[in-house]
């Protein structure tokens, strides 16, 4: 193992140069993940500016037996780029150019290293937008890769409704195209969504087609707060049930709110549970939307309303929710987040969290929960104090404990976070018998095991 690590290095170094890093500080930066994992260093880092060289380095890993890990930003949260088994970690951020905007098709064509952010910049002239906003500003290789979605998901989709189309490296370094910038298709099994939620685990995505959507004539955001999360959530429900089309639609719970008023003392909003909530549309639907809304959170005694209109208002609510991470780990400072994530059917939402905060209390644990609740998803960061065993423990006892109640409720271990290293024992309980069919789908495409192996199947 160690002759053939030490030949593909030569042969990565001679195809890439100084565009392959065996130093310690940048294998560092790739042996770990946003999350508390167990870091652990790839053999080196390599760093691609095309497809056709990815393929190289692929070919030469394959050649070799060389575990490779696709990353792109490292801001996935279950350990997906960690390189448990060595090997060379593959950093697509240098592949960061938008192809091609086709205003009149509501489509975008780009390299994997493209974040988010960059792509709405580009956008913005044009008057579309590009919709999934996983709050970190990943790469959209990455979001691709672990079907990320986020805020405003229960309007406009995942990444899972708006991958068109993909272009992927596969384990043998050959190189496939799946899909077209066509809306729908009946031509033969989807593979572009095999891909879509993969992880790494299958090939590496070197291209991507993602939908766009018209800017919204006219944007409001407010934050109400509630004496109890089931008055939160039965709000939410009532609110789909009368057709409200919201675009965010976000429960944090009050010890959440406590640490978002800690990080960020300007908030200074009730330590109550809340919604924060944005509308989408014309001046005019907008304002029906929030009529309705208001009427049915004061069925639940809604109160502390805050609206917000102006672009700088709105960007400063969005920026403190999408800073819950941080203030979450504000209200112990010093302190490690084990998180997790599952999502429910709308129907059992209040009663999983209703669950989830007795598992808590039970835990003695401090952990703020935040939640997509417009589409039934919701995550728990539990603090933890840095190398304390019993602690990560019962961290992980209460992150074991909450996933399995979502799938008590019929819902999934996770949402949107992903499987990586972090959910991957819970895999066979959800899927049952799928499960054997991911493996055997796993190996055909990667018989010998080296396409970020550990991870998901």
């Amino acid at each position: 193992m160690q002759d053939s690590l030490s030949t593909a290095l030569l042969e990565l170094k001679s195809l890439l140069g100084d565009r392959l890093s065996t130093g310690v500080s940048m294998r560092e930066t790739h042996s770990r993940d946003e999350a508390y994992s167990t870091p652990a260093l790839p053999d080196a880092v390599a760093f691609p500016n095309s497809t056709e060289e990815v393929a190289h380095v692929v070919k030469i890993c394959a050649t070799h037996k060389i575990p490779m890990v696709p990353f792109g930003v490292g801001t996935s949260l279950e350990g997906h780029v960690i390189p448990i088994h060595g090997g060379i970690s593959i950093d697509t951020s240098q592949m960061n150019r938008v192809l091609q905007i086709n205003e009149s098709d509501l489509d975008a064509i780009v390299q994997p290293g493209v974040t988010r952010k960059q792509l709405n910049d580009e956008l913005r002239a044009t008057g579309l937008m590009f919709t999934v906003d996983p709050g970190a500003d990943a790469t959209l290789g990455g979001m691709a890769a672990t079907r990320a979605s986020g805020t405003n998901s229960v309007r406009y989709g995942t990444m899972r409704e708006n991958v068109l189309a993909l272009e992927v490296v596969l384990p043998d370094g050959s190189i496939i195209e799946t899909g077209t910038r066509a809306r729908k298709s009946s031509s033969g099994y989807d593979l572009t969504h095999m891909f879509v939620g993969s992880e790494g685990t299958l090939g590496i995505i070197t291209k991507l087609t993602v939908r766009l959507f018209g800017q919204p004539e006219a944007i409001m955001a407010a934050t109400c707060a509630f004496d109890t999360i089931d008055d939160a959530v039965n709000t939410v429900i009532m609110a789909i049930q009368m057709g409200i089309p919201m675009a965010r639609i976000e429960l944090l719970d009050d010890v959440q709110m406590r640490g978002m008023n800690i990080f960020n003392p300007d908030l200074n909003l009730p330590e109550k549970p809340h919604l924060f909530l944005e509308f989408h549309g014309s001046e005019r639907g907008v304002a029906e939307q929030v009529e309705m809304f208001q009427s049915a959170a004061d069925e639940f005694k809604a109160s502390d309303f805050t609206w917000a209109t102006k672009t700088e208002d709105r960007n400063r609510l969005w920026q403190a929710r999408h800073d819950a991470y941080y203030a979450g780990k504000s209200l112990r400072k010093g302190s490690e987040g084990v998180v997790t994530d599952c999502c429910v059917p709308i129907s059992a939402l209040a009663d999983c969290i209703a669950q989830t905060k007795k598992l808590i209390a039970e835990s003695g644990l401090v952990a703020p929960l935040v939640g997509h609740v417009g589409d039934g998803n919701f995550h728990l960061l539990i603090l933890v104090e840095p190398d304390n065993t019993d602690e990560m423990a019962r961290a992980k006892t209460l992150a074991s404990a909450v996933n399995r109640a979502a799938l008590s409720f019929g819902g999934t271990v996770t949402g949107e976070h992903g499987v990586g290293t972090g959910k991957k024992a819970y895999m066979a309980e959800e899927h049952g018998a799928a499960y054997d069919l991911m493996a055997k789908l796993k190996q055909t495409i990667d018989p010998d095991n080296i396409m970020n192996p550990g991870k998901v199947v």
